[in-house]
């Protein structure tokens, strides 16, 4: 249920530059003028070193926005009814492209205000670049909302406490990783959890991480919600 098939991903990374067009009458702007908006589906654009999305794949969507100040400071307003499934990934993406074993470091940080309402996760999304694994670290969720695939336990890594779940969404395999007390802000030491994943358990190999995403996965907002990242910093060497 939480994962994201890659042909989405592609016509996300492959959106033509018509999408990159403002949109008039954006809600979620903030009150000083944003340096990017757009509600166009696929609509993207690059801010200091990070890629925005507004990402909007799911069936049965609604209308969303998003806005940026810098690929660090965005958000979204996103307006989805109250049904089943999916309806979009708002997100910034860093691109690492470094297999796992030649990384010495990846950690990252955020800062998000999110609803009291709706239904929804807050997440990092890290592919391999073949995009035949998915890592998800929910640091936040609400509402009916869970993980794709089989519980698999608990575990310590990256500086939290995580409920662990494996499963498949027919396209790639699915890791999730679900913090056991929700967070809006904090850092998370992404490559202990891509060495456990490797090492301890065996589930993939020397991948070579592609993209660290993090965003909102959306099921439903109905009436219009607001999703601000304050702050977020991906760092890798």
């Amino acid at each position: 249920m939480a994962s994201r098939i890659p042909s989405r991903i592609t016509r996300a990374l492959l959106a033509p530059a018509l999408a990159l067009g403002v949109t008039t009458g954006l809600a979620s702007a903030p009150a000083s003028a944003a340096v990017w908006n757009s509600c166009d589906q696929w609509g993207n654009t690059s801010l200091n070193g990070y890629t925005l999305y507004n990402n909007i794949w799911g069936s049965g969507a609604g209308r969303q926005c998003v806005w940026a100040n810098s690929g660090t400071n965005w958000g979204v307003w996103a307006d989805h009814p109250n049904t089943g499934g999916i309806k979009s990934y708002p997100n910034s993406k860093k691109v690492i492209n470094k297999t796992i074993t030649s990384l010495s470091s990846l950690s990252s940080s955020y800062n998000v205000t999110v609803p009291a309402s709706g239904a929804y996760n807050s997440s990092y999304d890290i592919w391999d670049t073949d995009y035949d694994y998915e890592i998800m670290l929910w640091v936040n969720h609400h509402g009916a909302v869970g993980p794709l695939g089989t519980s698999q336990g608990t575990v310590g890594l990256g500086g939290h406490t995580w409920n662990v779940y494996k499963g498949s969404n027919g396209a790639n395999e699915v890791f999730s990783f679900l913090r056991t007390s929700d967070s809006t802000s904090g850092s998370v030491d992404i490559l202990p959890i891509l060495k456990w994943i490797k090492d301890t358990k065996k589930w993939m190999g020397n991948e070579t991480i592609g993209d660290v995403q993090f965003g909102y996965e959306i099921t439903s907002s109905s009436g219009g919600l607001n999703f601000t990242t304050n702050n977020l910093t991906v760092s890798s060497s």
